[in-house]
């Protein structure tokens, strides 16, 4: 479907708006679209965990006052009194209201049983977006996740998450009629795609406007919408050419790498979150939120850095919006008024991590931006010789603080990763990787990682999460993604299997970035140096992530030109083959290779979906399929299920592949 504006068809008292021969929206007496209403929100928060609730004053359908060509005018339905206006302007639905006390605003838009949905920003749990509610706020997705489940962090029932919560909310859904609709706004809002006929969006605001977009294909769907939101640039040859080994081991750190890098692991960066010191806390091994190096725990950092630049290695650290209330740098920003304040007051506003206090930076301030940008990531980790860094966090601007430009925290919190997105960016060249955003976090933020997965085989917690992560955030703007192999969070007793690190290494080497991360409980869990085993298989998928490296800079160019992200959903490319929609856990990897990565323990045979429309050859036996069915795979570690397109113009990529098998 592709057109150049909306059209609006209007009756008495009626009207509806098309996209081509689609009916988009349809509004009567009988059957309202626009609702408005008041209301006062009771939100809390727990470490970037929240929770909602919403005492309405009042809530109603609007219905026609007057209408004249593309604009119709609204009252409520007790009145002729004009509250909102809403204005076609080609493909954008401007929405104007006039009523002060109007702060809830709804509007339907028309649904069939068969259409698939997806979107919403990076959804954890559910592609497919049908059937489901999804509140759109950017916090801690928390774990236990399953509502059916066992919780996974029994110990504090406030960190339990559910299906929808995310770090990377996003107005935006795309539908397989081939649009898109996304909202100009960064207030609270609800999409709700339980009816059959409709799809119901809820704001705590009213969006200024509801922007749609229509192409031939949903490949040129997805291409619109980012450039709507913020393309990002290639990726750094380093990055794609070699694995990225997380270590926080302190000096420790340079020797285990070395011999991780003698074992035959591929190796373009060590990545130190631990850089500026740790500190130890009953979650875990935190790190210490003053961003100056530990000269004890990493002395003659920067002569240690250049000596891996003279191997060709990079060296990565970690930031987050954070300063420690009993660090140095704490009262350096306090005396420059770049920290957000107590609603009440001049001081900072002290948010507590569990065991310690930290103030946050004023996003809203150009000047504190500026200042972190500046004294932090230029003078403290640039100049030192890193190359880039994990920056953390983005999600937790609390609701009652006071910010300097003024702005309601309500509607300034969506937007913070935004904000945090740009600090980054403004510090220099660098390569830095977020977990959180809302919309047009893409213009400014080079990489996502899926944040702080358990260390399981999980359904809403574990490894799958990272595919249905990186597949959701691709089709709204995002073109590379990556996770932490192994996982993050390490609570209630559990912990990594060598099986888990293995298959987590193995969907890993088909991602952009293939980065180690030692989680929060290093100690507790295994790591990819524990034992032979675990580090000859993890070699072996460190070569051939590095042997796909040719293969990757052409998709990494095809993102640049397209926006097209690099982990694909497959009914991408194969929209005429209906099994396709269905496929959350197989991902095309470019348009060549498809992906089905274990994601079950004590697997050795996997089932795959091959797309209707070609032959498709099994990357390690060379082994050739019709495409259009289901096949069982064998799947031994060291053998994920891949293949690629017959014909492919990197036949001979992927055939050298295979060949220089060294994993037995």
């Amino acid at each position: 479907m592709t057109t150049d504006s909306l059209e609006l068809v209007a009756a008495e008292d009626s009207f509806q708006i098309l996209l081509g021969s689609r009916v988009l929206l349809s509004h009567d007496p009988n059957r309202p679209a626009f609702f408005a209403g008041s209301g006062r929100p009771d939100v809390h928060s727990d470490r970037g965990h929240f929770s909602f609730s919403d005492e309405l004053a009042w809530k109603g359908p609007l219905s026609v006052v007057r209408q004249s060509g593309y604009s119709v005018e609204f009252g409520r339905s007790d009145g002729t009194e004009t509250i909102l206006t809403m204005t076609l302007d080609r493909m954008t639905i401007r929405l104007e209201c006039t009523d002060p006390e109007v702060n809830r605003f709804w509007i339907d838009f028309e649904a069939s049983e068969r259409e698939y949905v997806w979107g919403c920003g990076e959804q954890m749990s559910y592609l497919n977006l049908r059937g489901r509610k999804f509140p759109l706020w950017c916090g801690e997705p928390g774990v236990g996740r399953d509502p059916h489940g066992i919780p996974a962090s029994a110990s504090n029932p406030a960190h339990i998450g559910d299906y929808w919560t995310t770090y990377y909310p996003q107005p935006t859904f795309l539908s397989s009629h081939r649009y898109a609709l996304h909202a100009d706004t960064r207030a609270y809002a609800e999409f709700d795609f339980t009816s059959d006929d409709r799809h119901r969006l809820h704001f705590w605001d009213v969006p200024a406007r509801l922007e749609i977009f229509a192409a031939a294909d949903l490949s040129g769907l997805v291409s619109q919408l980012s450039d709507r939101f913020g393309r990002q640039p290639q990726l750094p040859e380093w990055a794609i050419s070699g694995s990225i080994i997380g270590l926080k081991d302190g000096e420790n750190s340079f020797a285990r790498l070395q011999r991780i890098i003698d074992a035959g692991a591929k190796v373009s960066a060590l990545w130190c979150e631990d850089w500026a010191g740790i500190r130890q806390t009953s979650f875990g091994r935190r790190l210490f939120w003053d961003w100056k190096a530990d000269q004890t725990r990493y002395p003659d950092l920067a002569d240690k850095i250049a000596g891996l630049a003279d191997q060709g290695i990079r060296f990565l650290g970690y930031a987050n919006p954070y300063l420690a209330a009993d660090g140095e740098l704490f009262g350096e920003a306090a005396a420059g008024g770049h920290f957000v304040l107590n609603p009440d007051g001049d001081a900072p506003y002290l948010v507590d991590f569990g065991e310690f206090e930290c103030g946050l930076i004023d996003l809203t301030s150009s000047a504190a931006r500026d200042w972190f940008a500046a004294r932090i990531l230029r003078r403290e980790m640039l100049d030192l010789g890193m190359a880039g860094w994990m920056a953390d966090f983005g999600e937790y601007l609390p609701v009652d603080a006071r910010l300097s430009d003024g702005s309601d925290p309500m509607l300034t919190h969506n937007e913070w990763p935004v904000l945090w997105a740009m600090t980054n960016a403004a510090a220099g060249d660098a390569l830095f990787f977020m977990r959180s955003g809302h919309s047009e976090v893409g213009g400014f933020c080079p990489l996502l990682w899926a944040g702080d997965q358990s260390v399981d085989f999980s359904r809403h917690d574990g490894i799958g999460t990272a595919i249905c992560a990186a597949l959701s955030a691709g089709l709204v703007g995002n073109a590379y993604h990556h996770s932490d192999i192994g996982g993050y969070t390490s609570l209630d007793g559990r912990t990594r299997s060598p099986e888990l690190l293995m298959r987590w290494s193995e969907l890993a080497a088909f991602t952009p970035v293939m980065r180690t991360h030692e989680g929060n409980r290093p100690e507790d869990n295994l790591q990819i140096d524990s034992s032979p085993a675990i580090l000859t298989h993890f070699a072996w998928m460190s070569q051939v992530h590095s042997g796909l490296s040719p293969y990757v800079r052409h998709l990494c160019e095809e993102a640049e030109r397209t926006g097209l992200p690099l982990q694909r959903p497959v009914f991408m490319h194969y929209e005429s083959d209906p099994n396709t929609f269905d496929l959350q856990w197989h991902y095309l990897y470019g348009r060549d290779l498809l992906v089905a990565p274990v994601i079950e323990e004590f697997a050795d045979r996997w089932p795959v979906y091959l797309p209707a429309g070609d032959i498709w050859v099994h990357i390690w036996t060379n082994q050739t399929f019709e495409g259009g069915q289901w096949i069982d795979i064998d799947a031994p570690l060291g053998n994920p299920p891949v293949f690629y397109r017959k014909g492919s113009s990197f036949s001979a990529t992927f055939q050298t592949i295979a060949k220089s098998r060294t994993y037995q």
